[in-house]
């Protein structure tokens, strides 16, 4: 009876098709309304063919394609043939865009959306076998969004033939709902089971579908429903009075669990069942209403929050965590990531929680993995994931296997990598029986010692510069081992040997660690020795060292010890006091000489100010004695313009004399007969301002100008070389470029085409590169007119992660019809003279230079920030000893009305 039932409702799908209904309907609509169709809609169909009185109840075969009837129509429209009728350019065209981001996945297979281009354009050539090795490769470095995952589903979908592809792609929904938690594909991963529900164990195979859909995602308050719906009308479709108790199962099992629209199924169940709903069950759903109400505020924070809501899932995980069900915390933590998966505090917080709560091994791993491949970069994750596989016993091949690519992951400094080899040595030395003398473990561990500091020294210093273990921590652990657990002293003293030969002997603490070492495993001839060397090469603090060998000394040494300790400690202390006094001394003289360029310097600054009064002075004088010449004659018409109040690029009148200048009765000028430089340079600045013309705008004009900023500043002649690079575009009118009153150029422009489509092309010149800097080209906009319009604003995240999180989420998000860019701003410093208070003050560390991630400077990482709005560096000072103290000054955060106003100056 259930593999009838199963057969008529493989039919239900197939014979629309054919009916008398469809004929005359356009492949077209057909498509779309298949594409459309869920699950719930096409067992009611089978419901209604079943009990109709055309079912042929002898027909009971089932036709293994009829059940992907939907797919094949959906996959066809989507491959009309209208389509793919490329000319023969075109094809040729995404041919080689295909071979060059084959190169580059060649050269970068991390790089996530050549990945998506390279499936898009093979998927559109068609490409079938290429596709499905791009996906492949794809799935296997990155986890699959829902969109990605769907597409491909559907594509293999309509593309099988026989059992053994509709097992392949069962293989891929299985892989598609370990990625993230994806409503969607489990109903799409239902939907298909009921099309082979006529095979062998088809039944079955449909319920355990169903049935771990509700296990994850059952619960989700906004789209749990449509599952609970279409298992249920699954089962009303199976004709059975056996299969009527699963129904009232499935009822009262939905009705227990706050969900949207609990009303309208308990209202459906009240018409459904014939019987009274009993007692226990109205409970049950008067407690899942309760439960609802607390819910409500989290999930509308959701629906009224914009992607990606981190704050609101945040207040969400620890609402779920105070109540502390285990299903609710772990379906709310994989809702977040479904929007927040390249945020790794949020998995760490995640893989902690199952770490040290669930402790269930699926669950935990599954956790890790899926942390690892979304946020490859952070340490933190795939240090935690080596000790999950170590905690729940995960044979070590795969354990070396996870190591080896987390160091081909790229971490972004080198102390990362440090971390990753002491988490993976720690595991290591785990693994060794130390009561045997010699073993394939400690072997393995003593090579894996070597070959790390062989990786730090080749690998990580060639590519960052720096070993990341400046301390030799990796070194030490190694020696410790060596003599606590080894026996194995000799080992241990060349280790420290070769540790303070690379620039640690002048630390005290170092030389401490080792005399501790050989107090307690060496002997006192070695920590004598120690501690001697220790008084000669000690810069950091010599007495601590002194006293700690006369301390031993005193208790263990013979007198001819005592005088030697005696005689070498106060003969390196005294020289060390000697050093001391040398160094104070220059310092103060450094002081002193710096203290006498600052009084200079603020004599020059007031003669230079006196000397500026005095010609402001003349000058106003000899002003006013024009004016009164001019009123005697009677032409006051026309009144000088001040030199404060001129426009940006306004020239005096030809014949107008300067303020400052001389001029004879007949309009000519004549200089003075001494000049000092400065005017000379006001007469030179005054010349090239009569060059600039006077730049009118025409606002009318707007529709067919464009804006061009960002240009460089030292651009010989803006208009000529602009002028080919837009012309491609459209006839241009007019370049005008902007100076200031000086002459120079500030780095912007107006193009004023002829057409306003040639206007709109040139928009997608933006971004392109005019000697060596990108151009910013935005639509004219009056401002005044359109107060609302700002087309560059600047983000300011605590660090790294969240900006290039940023990047990756709202780079080319459509916000209002307009398509936003957004990149890593990182501008080159401003050279101006050096500040007396800013100078390196003597004994102080340098700055440090700019420096970039791992990777280098990225393409994204444009000079957009404004100078105005650049924090000078926290100057660090290193300590001899290790430790960077950073320094107390900081600029003051400017406000959103304080940049607002920047801006507005502008």
């Amino acid at each position: 009876m259930a593999t009838a039932a199963a057969a008529s409702a493989s039919e239900a799908e197939a014979e629309p098709k054919a009916g008398p209904e469809a004929e005359g309907e356009q492949d077209e609509a057909k498509a779309a309304r298949a594409r459309r169709k869920v699950l719930s809609r096409a067992v009611a169909a089978a419901t209604y063919k079943t009990m109709g009185p055309e079912w042929d109840q002898q027909e009971e075969g089932v036709s293994e394609s009829d059940g992907d009837e939907e797919y094949a129509m959906a996959s066809s429209a989507e491959s009309s043939p209208g389509e793919y009728e490329w000319g023969y350019d075109e094809e040729e065209k995404n041919q080689l865009e295909i071979e060059r981001l084959e190169e580059q996945l060649s050269i970068n297979v991390y790089d996530y959306n050549c990945h998506v281009d390279l499936i898009r354009l093979l998927r559109l050539e068609g490409e079938l076998t290429k596709v499905r090795m791009a996906r492949q490769k794809m799935s296997e470095i990155f986890p699959l969004t829902e969109e990605l995952w769907l597409e491909w589903l559907h594509d293999e979908i309509s593309m099988a033939m026989d059992g053994l592809d509709r097992e392949h792609v069962y293989d891929l929904f299985e892989r598609a709902v370990k990625d993230y938690i994806c409503p969607n594909i489990w109903l799409e991963y239902g939907q298909y089971s009921v099309g082979g529900i006529g095979q062998k164990g088809g039944l079955e195979k449909v319920r355990s579908v169903f049935e771990r859909a509700l296990s994850s995602v059952g619960l989700h308050m906004t789209k749990g429903l449509a599952i609970w719906e279409a298992y249920r009308e699954f089962e009303s479709a199976i004709v059975e009075a056996a299969r009527l108790e699963k129904v009232h199962s499935l009822f009262r099992r939905q009705l227990a669990i706050p969900l949207y629209d609990m009303e309208a199924t308990f209202a459906e169940y009240e018409e459904w069942s014939e019987d009274p709903i009993p007692e226990s069950v109205i409970q049950s759903y008067n407690k899942a209403l309760q439960q609802l109400e607390k819910y409500k505020p989290y999930e509308e924070a959701l629906l009224q929050a914009e992607a990606p809501r981190l704050a609101e899932y945040q207040a969400y995980i620890d609402f779920e965590m105070k109540i502390g069900d285990p299903a609710r915390i772990q379906l709310i933590f994989e809702r977040a990531l479904v929007e927040n998966c390249l945020v790794p505090d949020l998995w760490i917080r995640y893989s902690q929680y199952l770490d040290r709560q669930l402790k269930v091994k699926d669950l935990v791993l599954s956790a890790h993995s899926r942390a690892v491949r979304n946020c490859p970069w952070t340490v933190a994750l795939w240090s935690r994931y080596l000790l999950a596989l170590e905690r729940h016993g995960v044979e070590h091949r795969v354990i070396s296997v996870t190591f080896e690519k987390a160091l081909s992951a790229g971490f972004i400094q080198a102390t990362d990598y440090v971390e990753i080899w002491q988490a993976y040595l720690d595991y290591l030395r785990r693994r060794v029986d130390f009561k045997q003398d010699s073993s394939k473990e400690l072997e393995e561990l003593r090579s894996a010692f070597a070959r790390a500091l062989e990786y730090l020294k080749q690998e990580v210093e060639e590519r960052f510069s720096e070993s990341g273990d400046p301390s030799c921590l990796i070194m030490q652990n190694w020696a410790r081992i060596e003599a606590r657990l080894c026996n194995n002293m000799q080992k241990a003293r060349e280790l420290w040997d070769s540790i303070m030969t690379r620039g640690n002997a002048k630390f005290a603490n170092m030389w401490l660690e080792y005399y501790n070492l050989e107090r307690a495993h060496g002997d006192t001839q070695h920590c004598r020795k120690a501690l001697h060397r220790a008084v000669q090469c000690t810069s950091d603090y010599p007495e601590h060292v002194c006293e700690v060998l006369l301390t031993m000394e005193r208790t263990e040494g013979t007198l001819e010890d005592w005088d030697i300790a005696v005689q070498k400690t106060e003969t390196r202390l005294a020289r060390v006091n000697e050093q001391r006094i040398k160094a104070a001394e220059k310092e103060a003289a450094l002081a002193q000489q710096e203290e006498e360029k600052v009084e200079q310097r603020k004599r020059a600054r007031a003669e230079k100010k006196a000397l500026k009064k005095k010609k402001k002075t003349r000058g106003a004088d000899k002003h006013r004695a024009d004016e009164d010449d001019e009123k005697e004659w009677g032409d006051d018409e026309e009144e000088q313009p001040s030199k404060r109040r001129r426009v940006e690029n306004s020239v005096p009148p030809a014949g107008e004399a300067e303020p400052g200048s001389e001029a004879d009765l007949s309009g000519s000028s004549a200089p003075a007969a001494t000049e000092s430089p400065s005017e000379l340079k006001e007469v030179r600045v005054g010349a090239r301002r009569r060059d600039v013309p006077k730049v009118p705008h025409d606002s009318s004009k707007d529709g067919v100008t464009v804006f061009v900023s960002n240009l460089p500043y030292g651009l010989g002649e803006p208009a000529a070389t602009l002028r080919p690079l837009f012309e491609a575009c459209g006839d241009v009118v007019e370049v005008r470029p902007i100076f200031s009153n000086r002459g120079d150029f500030r780095g912007y422009c107006y193009v004023e085409f002829r057409e306003e489509a040639a206007a709109l092309q040139a928009l997608q010149l933006d971004r392109q590169s005019v000697e060596g800097r990108p151009m910013f080209v935005s639509p004219c906009v009056d401002k005044s007119k359109n107060p609302d319009f700002k087309g560059l604003a600047y983000v300011e995240y605590e660090n790294e992660s969240q900006a290039s999180q940023a990047v990756l989420k709202m780079d080319g998000m459509t916000i209002r019809e307009n398509v936003i860019k957004v990149a890593i701003s990182n501008p080159p410093q401003r050279k101006v003279p050096e500040k007396p208070e800013a100078r390196k003050a003597p004994g102080s560390a340098l700055l440090p230079r700019q420096v970039y991630g791992a990777r280098g400077k990225g393409r994204t990482q444009l000079s957009l920030l404004p100078r105005a709005l650049q924090r000078p560096s926290a100057a660090t000072a290193q300590a001899e000893n290790g430790p960077a103290t950073p320094a107390t000054t900081e600029a003051p955060k400017m406000s959103n009305a304080d940049f607002a106003k920047l801006l507005l100056r502008k």
